[in-house]
């Protein structure tokens, strides 16, 4: 993945942009080269034109090729995380979809105020792009509230929680400046530390199919 840059959705596949504003257009390969990879579960995917892995690879200052996943149901989601049968995973690490709270976030950011060693120099809050999520809600009243969603509808689409977010060592990557500290995972471990993991934010997986935009209402079925 590109620590820094974005992705945009187009009808046929994707486009790639950069941190100097270059950008590529992937189309969905539907023939050509399978490659190995070594993602749980998964023997192998299918290569996307060798112009973007080269475009890919200047980008990165190393040598990467990117791979398209053919067909998502290749991958369920595991039991260890919550899924059932049939449940597809795509490339995703653990869960199909990513939830997170800006009611949690500002709390999180709370803690690592209260903790910095330093009073007269504040710490940078955590934004919530460390944390990768797909889905992000405004306006919730109690931080974690969340995690206690058993099934919520989004716009069209109904969803069920399959387990909430272990979080790991990219959470304390700046997404920005690729600086790398103790936040927020010390701050997490203060507060939010379970099992020897620390926990923000809750996977899903979406039981219907349908249309999620900006701005629709969540709604808690469970």
């Amino acid at each position: 993945m590109l620590s820094l840059g974005a992705v945009a959705l187009e009808d046929d596949g994707v486009k790639l942009i950069a941190p100097d504003g270059s950008t590529i257009d992937v189309t969905a390969p539907v023939d050509g080269e399978f490659a190995a990879t070594s993602i749980s579960r998964l023997g192998v995917v299918r290569l996307a034109e060798p112009t973007v892995h080269d475009w890919l690879s200047a980008q990165l200052s190393s040598s990467v090729r990117l791979g398209w996943l053919d067909d998502p149901s290749r991958r369920p989601v595991s039991p260890a995380h919550g899924g059932l049968e049939g449940e597809p995973l795509s490339l995703a690490d653990a869960g199909p979809l990513l939830l997170t709270s800006v009611t949690s976030l500002r709390r999180l950011n709370e803690w690592i105020g209260q903790s910095h060693e330093h009073p007269e120099q504040p710490p940078q809050a955590a934004a919530m792009a460390r944390f990768r999520p797909n889905l992000v809600v405004e306006g919730i009243d109690e931080p974690f509230a969340e995690d206690g969603w058993t099934r919520v509808r989004i716009g069209e689409v109904r969803l069920r929680q399959a387990e909430q977010c272990d979080r790991c060592m990219m959470t304390l990557i700046d997404p920005e400046t690729l600086a790398q500290g103790k936040e927020p995972l010390r701050s997490l471990a203060q507060h939010r530390r379970r099992g020897g993991k620390v926990w923000f934010g809750i996977r899903l997986i979406p039981e219907t199919i349908g249309r999620i935009e900006v701005g629709d209402t969540i709604i808690q079925l469970g």
